[in-house]
Formats: C-alpha cells, structure tokens, sequence
C-alpha cells in the first residue's frame, strides 16, 4: 500500500515540534503542517521545567535554549500602602544535584522556544509547513487519508498515522468526537508582551492593592526587551490593549502613573478553563498537548506537558513504525493521561493560591518526580530498591574506563533503550536497539564517586533496563537475564 508519509503531524507548536524532532533523529518521516501563516509570535508558556530541560537536551538542545534564555527573577510583592517584600519564588533556592542535573526552571518565551526547535528541525532537515491547514481526514486498519488545504487548493495525504497537536480548539479533537470535559472557572485574564518603563528587570513586579480581581502582574522576560503584562479583568466587556490603554490599565491597578507602556508586540485576553479529553487516540489518529488537556497557565505546567507528551508518544510510533506491535501505542494514553489529570489540579490549586497572593513553585511544579509505576511497560521489581520501574532515570557524574568524564544522561542520549549493569560478572548477547553499558572498576563505567550506586541503590549483579525516554522499565538479575529481557523486549521493540 501506498503511503506519502509515515507521520501527519497537524500543528507545529511545541508538542508538535518535539514529536517532529524525535521522529526526524530516529528516520521517521512525518509532515508537520501549521495552519497559520507564520510562527506563534507571543509569550504565553514562558517557564521550562527541569524534567522538560532533560528532555531537550536528549534531543540536543537545551545548552541553546538556555542561552537564550535565563533564570526566572525575583518576586517582588507591593503593598497597599507602598511598601514592598522581594521573595524567591520556589519554596527554598534549589540547586542542581548529581542525579538532577537541572534544579531550577528556565524562563523562556513560548516564541523563543519554539524558534530554537525549528532550529534543530532545520538541522535534521525538516521544517513546517505554513498556510496548510487539516480539512478532514478517514481512518481505515492500515492509514489515515487526510484531506490538507493550502493556496494552491486541496491536496489529499494518505498516512499511517496521524497526530493532533493542534491546541486547545483541536480539529482533529473535534472530528474523532472525543469529550472534552471539565469546567469553566470563571476567570478572564489578559495576557500581553509590551515594551514599558518605569520597572526594573530584576523582578517580577506583582501588586495587589485591593481584592484578587484587581491583582496585576509584570515579568521581565528573559532573554528579550520585553515584559509580559498578566491580570484578571471582568467577564464582560471590551479590553483596552493598545499601549495608552494598559498604561491607564497599570495606573489604575498600582496606583503608579510612572509605569508608561510604550508598545505592544502581542496580547489576548481569555477565559480560563479546566478540561481534559476523555480519550487520546482513537485507531490510528492521536492527540497530544492542549488538544488533549487546557488549563490555568499557573505554574508553568502546561507547554511541559505538551512536550512531554510527544515524546512519550515519538518512540513507541518510531517502534512500531519499525515492527514492534501495535499494543505499544496503548500505553501512551495509560501513561500520559493521569499525569495531565493531576496537573490540572495542580495548577488550579496554584491559581486559588495566586487569588489569595501566595506565589509558590514547589517541587511537584519541576515534573521531575513524574513517573508510569502502574504502566504495562514498568516491570515489577525488586521492593527494597531506591527506584522503581516507573520511575525517571537519575543521572549520575561518572568516569569512563578510557578516562573522560561523563554522565548516565550522555550514556542515554539518544533513540536507543539502555541496560545498565552493575558490578556484573557476563554480559548478554547484542539487542539491536539496546546499549548495554557495565559499572564497576573494571568495567565501561567506573562509579567512582558513587553517585550512580547512590542516585539508584542497586546491588551487585543487578541491571536497569531504561527506556528511550529516560523512564526506568525494570531492574533485573543477572539469572535468567536473557529470557527476562527477550519477553519483555518482544512487547516494546520490532521483532
């Protein structure tokens, strides 16, 4: 049978782009089609979480976005009575460690970010395709045919499969008819990106003189001139946002008349919602990102989510693109869907809490403690071990036995599965697709700080099979070893 592409990706924002990327360094070919005209020019998600950080620099990246970017500021709290209080905005300063290479976010407009992606898209090979928007599409047991329109008119894509990263008013949501649950939360707020003076750039500057509802919020954006403006505004009625309009807008919420808005590069005003989709996939179409889940931009949860999900979603449809069987793709909605169920309340119960003027990033906001423990993918293991099956792959600073410096993460980067042995005595045969790597003194890795026999608490003769995305799918003894991998491995790579 005859296919255009393995892949039609439908939106090219930064679930969109991460899918593209993954399946562009694992030969996958795919089509990422955008149906606006040009690039998503506006800050919306600007935090990048550090589970998120890992991620990009799997797929080679994240020392770029970095630079372009910085570490989020200060907050500074007024008072009505013009005194003012500067405070972190974690619970503590948190600082990296051995096994959490990345502690802190990094701020980073959503414009910014998604122009380094395409970057590395570009350096793959790839890149979207503007002015091309999805008008329908049938799925029979071997493809999807989907039905494009561009200027030059409408073009018919026949595909294996078809993915909808096209945000929260989701076509491809729409036409498979997936419930989209949940709630309004009676809450409008604008959000724009100005040139102002009369703040510094060393805080992010939030008054709140009276109620919740007359709140504002100015943040630097890192890495750029610009600020980013957020506030509550009432249910009804007309905004104002051209600059002499949130300069009056400013005066009137901070008391201030030095605060001058001197441009505005890009603005919305919208009402917060609490919805996730009750299925991810149906047959061959997927959806990922805010096609699949929209909620409170508070905490900076939601574009993480989104990459997450893709790739989540990359490498179990590069494993069955290439053989694997098709019950891989299920785990995708076991596994990304709770998470996005639990991050809708988190940053929900992080909305309430800015109502009141608490301003708090703790730890369960960074996504480094996600995991898949009840996945089908996530062998049952040892009890006693530090982690489990499920359960992120901590790095860990490390010497080769040739004598550079290294870490687990650059041992894992990459398409492939990874199986760690430690202080083990033989070695089972080649897997295609599975770096096997040893620990111990005399071994490919020398654990010579301990770190790695810290962050993970194995013991002697055990091994860690870890999975393409940094997620740990089981820890083994060295007895019976082969036959344990071949029947879990039958399930998750080609044949």
């Amino acid at each position: 049978m005859s296919f255009d592409t393995d892949v039609l990706i439908a939106g090219s924002g930064a679930a969109g782009l991460t899918l593209a990327i993954d399946l562009a360094r694992r030969g996958v070919s795919f089509r990422l089609i955008e149906q606006n005209a040009q690039p998503f020019n506006g800050s919306r998600g600007k935090g990048i979480q550090p589970r998120t950080l890992e991620i990009f620099e799997d797929l080679g990246f994240v020392d770029r976005m970095a630079a372009a970017g910085g570490p989020y500021p200060l907050l500074c709290q007024y008072r009505p009575d013009g005194s003012y209080k500067v405070q972190l905005l974690t619970e503590a300063e948190v600082l990296p460690n051995p096994a959490e290479p990345y502690a802190a976010p990094l701020m980073l407009p959503q414009f910014a970010t998604e122009a380094v992606m395409r970057e590395r898209l570009a350096e793959l090979g790839h890149y979207p395709c503007f002015s091309t928007r999805l008008v329908g599409f049938e799925q029979d047991s071997h493809g999807v045919t989907a039905r494009i329109e561009q200027e030059t008119g409408e073009h018919v894509i026949r595909a294996r499969f078809l993915v909808g990263t096209d945000g929260g008013r989701s076509f491809v949501r729409h036409a498979l008819a997936i419930d989209f649950p949940g709630e309004t939360l009676g809450v409008r707020a604008i959000v724009a990106d100005v040139r102002l003076e009369g703040l510094d750039r060393l805080n992010w500057h939030r008054f709140q003189l009276g109620l919740p509802e007359t709140q504002v919020m100015i943040c630097p954006l890192a890495g750029t001139d610009l600020f980013q403006l957020q506030a509550p505004v009432a249910l009804e009625g007309e905004i104002d946002l051209s600059p002499a309009g949130l300069t009056e807008f400013i005066q009137n919420r901070t008391g201030r008349g030095d605060i001058i808005v001197r441009s505005v590069s890009w603005s919305s005003v919208y009402t917060m919602n609490v919805r996730l989709a009750d299925r991810y996939r149906v047959g061959r179409v997927f959806i990922a990102g805010d096609a699949a889940h929209v909620h409170p931009p508070t905490g900076g949860q939601g574009l993480n989510t989104s990459v997450q999900d893709a790739y989540n979603l990359g490498w179990k449809l590069a494993a069955v693109l290439a053989g694997a069987p098709e019950t891989l793709l299920d785990s995708y909605e076991a596994e990304r869907r709770p998470i996005a169920s639990n991050m809708l309340r988190l940053s929900t119960r992080l909305l309430g809490e800015a109502k009141q003027g608490t301003m708090r990033r703790d730890r369960e906001a960074r996504q480094l403690d996600l995991g898949y423990r009840g996945s089908s993918l996530s062998m049952p293991g040892p009890a006693n071990s530090k982690v489990q099956a499920g359960d992120r792959a901590p790095d860990a600073p490390c010497r080769g036995q040739a004598g550079q410096r290294t870490r687990l993460f650059t041992i894992f980067q990459g398409p492939h599965w990874t199986l760690l042995g430690y202080e083990t005595h033989e070695r089972p045969s080649p897997t295609a697709g599975v770096r096997i790597v040893t620990i111990g003194a005399t071994h490919e890795l020398v654990d010579d700080n301990g770190h790695i026999a810290e962050a993970y608490g194995i013991e002697p003769g055990q091994w860690v099979l870890v999975r393409p995305d940094g997620y740990i799918a089981g820890i083994f003894s060295s007895d019976g070893l082969e036959a344990e991998l071949s029947r879990y491995l039958a399930h998750a790579l080609p044949s």
